[in-house]
């Protein structure tokens, strides 16, 4: 018999934006993420000087009032009603309609279109099963090659369950570098190996799709009570080392031990095989608009090749930004966002050496959050490939590839 299972809805669920200054601030967020109660935070409290968005159930909107004014706490209310962006999140979808970026799609309807077009392009594209979710779904990969002895581009997406901008834009970008007549895209297409996990973690994504739109970890169960993993927080180099929880129903809990998650096991085994051909790895993101470099994790030096990684991620960001105006932040993920610890980025970098690895984080700056509406898809997707021409560029000009 078949669980049916009712979309969690939020009608009247305030989202505030909370800034931690001081570490009694720290320590009550910390508190309140231990025992919730109706909250729902989209980022850990792992540090002072911080900001992070936390949704507000509407039961608890003079608690919160109490609290923040007692706690003389800067917030900021960043989203009215969730529900409603939620609802407007989508548009309504034409049956006839196939596969396309004015729209989000299941893990399954994503699949069917990479082997649809893999079975068009037998020539470039081949497609990898590289393991198994632990729910029983494919892990998939596809790499676009028109030459042997490319340069290597690696790129990962919907790592996080409710980011679904992620793997829209890394699907529009797969099909831009198959039909785009742009020469610089063309050029991109022909003269690089491509290598794309649409989503990274598909369980998460078709629970966000059945039951609940803010889920962000994997499926495997911890304990009685709590499920998931922050895949991202599950990587074995210099695991649990700051910016990650051992708290099992935390939204950024590490995981058990690393590579607890059969999701990133069969992610860096996968890796491990092509290691040796990338030269720039990507993880897709959302939200707010920042191109992060590595190291995230607690106390790390910055890679030795830094001032390149920068001067890359400044290039980038001026491109992105002269497409739309779309802004930017660039930096070192510690000092310019928060610390992190087990991400992909840290692992590929600091195990295997890969020289230029960034995470995106897409649009926007809080106004839906990670819920952006589909018609932003196409935008984002511009204004990254943008950002990516612009990047591989300026790596060239460096030697990188």
């Amino acid at each position: 018999c078949g669980v049916f299972s009712e979309q969690a809805r939020y009608d009247n669920y305030r989202v505030y934006e909370v800034s931690i200054e001081t570490h009694r601030q720290l320590q009550a967020l910390q508190q309140l993420e231990l025992n919730p109660d109706g909250y729902r935070f989209w980022e850990s409290p792992v540090q002072t000087n911080m900001r992070l968005s936390i949704v507000v159930p509407p039961h608890k909107f003079a608690h919160f009032e109490e609290i923040t004014s007692a706690l003389a706490m800067k917030t900021r209310l960043q989203i009215e009603d969730f529900q409603k962006v939620i609802d407007n999140e989508r548009p309504m979808r034409d049956s006839r309609a196939t596969f396309g970026w004015t729209d989000y799609y299941t893990v399954e309807e994503i699949y069917a279109w990479m082997d649809e077009i893999t079975a068009q392009n037998p020539s470039i594209l081949s497609g990898t099963v590289y393991g198994k979710s632990f729910q029983g779904r494919d892990l998939k990969a596809i790499k676009l090659s028109h030459k042997a002895g490319n340069p290597g581009i690696f790129i990962e997406a919907n790592i996080h369950a409710r980011e679904w901008i992620s793997s829209a834009t890394a699907t529009w970008l797969l099909n831009e570098l198959l039909t785009s007549t742009n020469p610089a895209v063309q050029d991109l297409a022909q003269n690089y190996d491509w290598y794309f996990i649409m989503v990274a973690n598909p369980d998460g994504l078709a629970y966000t799709k059945t039951t609940d739109r803010q889920w962000r970890k994997t499926r495997q169960p911890v304990n009685a009570l709590c499920v998931g993993t922050d895949p991202n927080r599950n990587f074995d180099y210099f695991w649990m080392n700051g910016g990650a929880s051992s708290v099992p129903c935390s939204d950024t809990f590490a995981g058990l031990t690393a590579f607890s998650e059969p999701e990133t096991k069969a992610m860096a085994d996968y890796y491990a095989t092509i290691a040796s051909n990338i030269n720039i790895q990507f993880s897709f993101h959302s939200y707010g608009q920042y191109l992060l470099t590595p190291f995230g994790y607690s106390g790390a030096p910055r890679p030795s090749n830094d001032a390149d990684l920068q001067r890359i991620a400044a290039v980038t960001a001026s491109a992105i930004q002269a497409t739309f105006g779309t802004r930017y932040t660039y930096g070192n993920s510690a000092t310019t966002l928060y610390v992190t610890s087990g991400s992909t980025v840290d692992y590929f970098v600091g195990v295997h050496g890969t020289k230029l690895g960034y995470t995106f984080e897409f649009r926007d700056t809080g106004a839906t959050g990670f819920v952006l509406p589909a018609n932003q898809i196409i935008p984002n997707g511009q204004e990254t490939l943008n950002g990516i021409i612009a990047f591989v560029a300026e790596a060239k000009v460096l030697g990188y590839v």
